[in-house]
């Protein structure tokens, strides 16, 4: 401001050579006369910095569009620009926005926090092809309820569509419980091929207890059991990703009084995200539209377990161990009572071990340093 005022008096003196000042001041001669002009025409105050901003903008969104889309905000908070535009779209509106713009529309009323505004790196993505092939089980986080109980939300999620199969709002984390709620989902919407899970309690594979009676009722359905890598979260990263919505979207903005409550509010939450919410990683679409039932039925009485001519069957005892040509071999305290089968492979001393329709892995009869003969699982 001094700069440009004291170049404006130096400018004005008589006989002064403007275009010799403007070098002399690194400044165009286009700049030069133009603070000359301003000083003449509204005086000193006006070499002060102005506004970029044009005087029109023929092309900023109509005021009933930001309106339309702030409300939409308002129905769901913590959808963005993308999201919001699918489902105005989706809504039959005509001229909707691009994102971007509804990005910019929620920036300049104040609507994205400093979370929302940050970049988000890209990632690949991997998903199953079809519906059914693997669906992902998880509890998300336990908290607190006003009655003075908690709330431990179990969570199953399709992984080709992301489509949610269930939202639990149970009292505990209990095998019993999860297998009450599953027994629901299967009945619905059928059996899948395989289930991912993570491990300890109630769903097993920490070495000591690789199976428990959830995964053994699992296998007996013909239901592969799979576990994420200890400390590898990302190996459930669709589980994962959800519980990040529904804590976003419903936990962080909700008070909960007691489970039916939970649950009151869960259901409906659930619907909107199966139905109406865009998920990127579907091209916008809600997962509903890309799911779609197992044709393996639920069947409500499990068949007998029944093997080939060529197996062997032993009775797993209550230690969890059974005897096979003079060996003790130990596979899980869960098959207690169960006939298991072990069918020759082409190197005499390994057998491979199955119950029901699943191999749980092989034997090595060679194996000499040790009492009693661990299973060894075959890689997923």
């Amino acid at each position: 401001m001094s700069l440009r005022a004291e170049f404006v008096q130096l400018a004005r003196q008589e006989g002064a050579n403007v275009r010799e000042l403007c070098r002399r001041f690194a400044i165009s001669p286009k700049t030069g006369y133009k603070w000359l002009r301003r000083s003449r025409e509204e005086g000193s105050a006006a070499l002060g910095d102005r506004s970029r901003r044009p005087h029109a903008s023929p092309r900023r969104t109509a005021p009933q569009m930001e309106a339309r889309v702030l409300a939409l905000r308002d129905e769901h908070p913590a959808w963005g620009g993308r999201k919001l535009q699918a489902v105005l779209v989706q809504r039959g509106i005509e001229e909707v926005p691009s994102a971007s713009t509804i990005t910019e529309i929620l920036r300049r009323h104040g609507r994205l926090d400093a979370a929302e505004s940050a970049k988000h790196q890209a990632f690949t993505r991997f998903e199953h092809a079809t519906p059914n092939d693997l669906w992902q089980m998880d509890f998300k986080g336990h908290f607190g309820l006003e009655d003075h109980s908690r709330c431990h939300p179990l969570t199953v999620l399709d992984d080709h569509s992301r489509f949610n199969l269930g939202l639990r709002a149970c009292s505990n984390e209990q095998g019993a419980t999860v297998r009450d709620e599953l027994t629901a989902l299967f009945r619905r919407y059928g059996l899948p091929r395989r289930m991912l899970m993570d491990n300890g309690s109630p769903w097993g594979d920490d070495g000591e207890n690789p199976y428990t009676p959830l995964t053994v009722w699992l296998l007996r359905l013909n239901i592969g059991v799979s576990h994420g890598r200890p400390y590898h979260p990302q190996t459930q990263g669709k589980e994962e990703r959800f519980h990040r919505t529904l804590q976003a979207e419903l936990l962080s903005r909700s008070r909960f009084r007691t489970l039916a409550d939970c649950q009151g509010q869960f259901d409906p939450w659930r619907e909107i995200y199966n139905q109406q919410r865009p998920h990127e990683a579907l091209g916008m679409r809600p997962p509903a539209s890309c799911y779609r039932v197992s044709e393996r039925t639920f069947p409500e009485t499990l068949p007998p377990l029944e093997y080939a001519p060529n197996c062997q069957v032993r009775k797993v005892q209550q230690d969890g161990e059974f005897s096979f040509r003079g060996r003790k071999i130990r596979i899980s305290r869960a098959f207690e009572g169960y006939p298991i089968g072990l069918r020759p492979t082409m190197d005499d001393s390994r057998w491979e071990v199955a119950f029901g329709y699943r191999v749980l892995g092989q034997i090595d009869l060679r194996v000499t340093s040790a009492n009693v003969l661990r299973l060894t699982k075959p890689q997923e």
